[in-house]
């Protein structure tokens, strides 16, 4: 399962029935999990701890220093969960001091070709970031987000769960969950109801995140007005309660 022109540290440690590809190099202090697969010419830097049955595809770079200019070789780490897909070319940093020290990347998670991930980011689970998505450092993105292709994602922000960004969106601000963005001034462009009815939310719920929508951004509200009226319709609806603490916690300010 190793190949012999494979490049392992002593000091990394492999699971069961993990298998790497010609010419990859696996450095210290790298945890790699059961099952895991490494395609050829893959580069996986440490501290890294990385979970069970995630395929990294040819050409990745993982847990390599960041490019943040106040890094000075500090101790920093990077973590990823189980089944996650890192395609083509995919680069993934470690964190900063100047944050919590880590890049977290949660489960089930599909990062497409050429996409980027930086220093202490935090990726949720069940994300998808297509073809050359542009991930900037101290990101949060969150459960079941799609970020379409080339979406450039500015420093500090924050996508909430089930979020959507259109092909070539540029986020300068946070993203509430469920909403859909696209274009370069980030217009948002409703609530994603297609991805929300695949992941088997039901129509009542749809509805009332669709009226939560309107609030926000139909009904010429401020934030705070929003938070209020959302605090009166979120009984017996969760989905509600999560956008009022996601406008409550946003520092950028949300998109609008």
């Amino acid at each position: 399962m190793i190949h012999e022109t494979a490049v392992i540290s002593p000091n990394a440690k492999l699971g069961n029935n993990v298998a790497v590809g010609p010419f990859s190099v696996i450095g210290d202090d790298v945890v790699l999990g059961d099952d895991c697969r490494v395609e050829s010419h893959v580069v996986i830097k440490g501290p890294s701890r990385i979970g069970r049955g995630n395929h990294f595809y040819q050409f990745t770079s993982i847990g390599e220093d960041c490019q943040d200019k106040k890094y000075a070789g500090e101790r920093t780490e990077l973590i990823i969960g189980d089944n996650n897909v890192f395609r083509e070319g995919v680069t993934v940093h470690r964190g900063t001091v100047q944050d919590q020290s880590v890049t977290r990347i949660g489960n089930d998670n599909l990062v497409m070709v050429n996409a980027h991930i930086a220093h202490d980011c935090v990726i949720g689970n069940g994300t998808i970031l297509a073809n050359n998505v542009a991930v900037a450092g101290h990101v949060e993105i969150g459960d079941y987000a799609i970020l379409g292709g080339t979406t450039a994602v500015h420093q500090f922000c924050k996508i909430g769960k089930h979020a959507f960004t259109g092909g070539g969106a540029i986020v300068l601000r946070d993203i509430p969950p469920f909403v859909m963005i696209s274009g370069t001034k980030h217009v948002p462009q409703g609530i994603n109801s297609e991805g929300l009815r695949r992941r088997g939310f039901g129509k009542e719920t749809i509805m009332a995140i669709k009226r939560a929508y309107k609030v926000i951004y139909r009904d010429n509200n401020t934030v705070e007005e929003a938070i209020k009226k959302l605090t009166e319709m979120a009984e017996g609806h969760p989905e509600v309660g999560m956008l009022i603490t996601f406008l409550a916690e946003s520092e950028r300010g949300i998109v609008r």
